[in-house]
C-alpha cells in the first residue's frame, strides 16, 4: 500500500509502519492517529520559488492548467521547473505525475517542495522514463513545513545508453521521506544519485534509494551527506542490487554525516546485494563530528567559532552540490545550502 492509497481510503491502518522493514525508521502509522480530511483546492498566486516561476505547478495534489504529463520529444533539450506546493493546513492529498524523455532527449528538471501551511500530509509520486541515449538531470530542493508529514516517491525506468543524474537536498519535516527507485538496464546506462540533508529542531528526513542492476555494463555512483543537530534525525537507506548476469557492473555508494549535538540521531543502512561475477562494487559509511583540528586552526587565524563551524559544514555538504552538472542549478543549490546552514 502507498500513502496516497491510505489518504484516498481515509484509513490510517493502510499507512506504512515500523513493521515494514523499509519504513522502520519512518513510522507513519504510529504517528498519525486519524486521517486528515482531503485538501481543498487553492487558487493562490505564489511568489517565485528557489528556481523562479514554475513551468508546472502541483498545488494541493492538483496540477494547474491542462498538464497531464511532461513529455520531452526525441532529440529535444528542455529545462522544466516543477513546483510541488502544499498550500493547506491539517489536511491530506496525494498526486501523480509522469515524465518521459524520448530517445536522445535531454531534460533538466528543477524540482522544489514548498510548504505554506501546517500539519499537512502529502505524497507525490513521479514516474520517470528515460529512453535510449537520453539524459535526465533532476535537482530537488525540499523545504516542507516543520510539522508536516511529506513523502515523495520517484520510480525511474532507464533504457540502454541513457543517463540519470539526481541531487536531492532537504531540510526535513516532522516526518519526511524522499525515495527513489531505479530499474537499471546496464548496457552503457549510468546513474549518479546524490543527496544532502540539513536538519535541526525535531525535523526528520529519510533518504531512501534502491537501484536494481539488471544487465551487463551498468554504472552507479552515489554520494549522500548530512548534518543534524538539536533533536533532529537523519535516515539514509541505500540499496544496490546486482542481479545474476549483470556482469561488469560498476557501483559505488557513500554516506557520510555529521552530528552536532548529543540528542541528534543518524540511522544508516547502506546495502550491496551482489549476485553476479566480474563486478566492481563498494560502499562506505561514516558518522562523526566537525574536525576539531580544523576548528582550532581557524580560531588561531582569528575566525570566530560560529563562522568557522559554518564554513566547515558548508564545505562538507559542498562536495554533493559540486557534482551538479547544470551551472545555474548548482549556483542556486549552493546558495540554498548556505542559507539553511546559516539557520543551522
Amino acid at each position: 500500500m502507498t500513502v496516497s492509497q491510505a489518504i484516498a481510503a481515509g484509513d490510517v491502518a493502510l499507512l506504512p509502519s515500523r513493521r515494514d522493514e523499509d519504513w522502520r525508521w519512518t513510522d507513519l502509522r504510529g504517528l498519525i492517529r486519524a486521517m486528515p480530511p482531503m485538501s481543498p483546492a487553492s487558487d493562490r498566486v505564489f511568489e517565485p520559488g528557489a528556481f523562479g516561476e514554475g513551468d508546472i505547478l502541483l498545488v494541493n495534489g492538483v496540477v494547474r492548467g491542462d498538464v497531464k504529463s511532461l513529455i520531452v520529444p526525441a532529440g529535444e533539450q528542455r529545462t522544466v521547473r516543477l513546483r510541488v506546493i502544499a498550500d493547506t493546513s491539517q489536511t491530506a492529498h496525494g498526486a501523480d505525475l509522469s515524465i518521459w524523455v524520448g530517445e536522445g532527449g535531454d531534460l533538466t528538471l528543477l524540482e522544489t517542495y514548498e510548504g505554506f501551511g501546517e500539519g499537512y500530509l502529502t505524497e507525490t509520486r513521479l514516474h520517470l522514463t528515460v529512453e535510449a541515449n537520453a539524459r535526465l538531470e533532476r535537482i530537488v530542493l525540499a523545504a516542507d513545513a516543520a510539522d508536516a508529514v511529506a513523502v515523495s516517491t520517484a520510480t525511474v525506468a532507464l533504457a540502454e545508453g541513457s543517463r540519470f543524474e539526481q541531487t536531492t537536498l532537504t531540510t526535513g519535516a516532522r516526518r519526511q521521506r524522499l525515495e527513489t527507485r531505479i530499474a537499471h538496464p546496464g548496457a552503457g546506462a549510468s546513474v549518479r544519485m546524490d543527496g544532502g540533508y540539513l536538519l535541526d529542531g525535531q525535523r526528520h528526513a529519510d533518504l531512501t534509494t534502491a537501484v536494481a542492476h539488471e544487465g551487463v555494463g551498468g554504472e552507479t555512483s552515489q554520494l549522500t551527506k548530512g548534518i543534524v543537530r538539536d533533536q533532529a534525525r537523519g535516515v539514509f537507506q541505500g540499496r544496490i542490487v546486482v542481479e545474476r548476469g549483470a556482469d561488469k557492473t560498476d557501483a559505488r555508494m557513500g554516506h557520510h554525516a555529521l552530528i552536532l549535538s548529543d540528542k541528534a540521531e543518524i540511522d544508516a543502512k547502506p546495502e550491496l546485494l551482489i549476485y553476479a561475477d566480474d563486478v566492481s562494487c563498494a560502499h562506505g559509511n561514516t558518522v562523526g563530528a566537525l574536525d576539531e583540528d580544523a576548528l582550532f586552526y581557524a580560531r588561531q587565524r582569528g575566525i570566530p567559532d560560529a563562522v568557522a563551524r559554518a564554513m566547515l559544514a558548508e564545505a562538507f555538504v559542498g562536495e554533493v552540490v559540486d557534482r551538479i552538472t547544470n551551472d545555474e542549478a548548482r549556483d542556486v543549490a549552493r546558495r540554498w545550502v548556505a542559507t539553511h546552514l546559516g539557520a543551522v
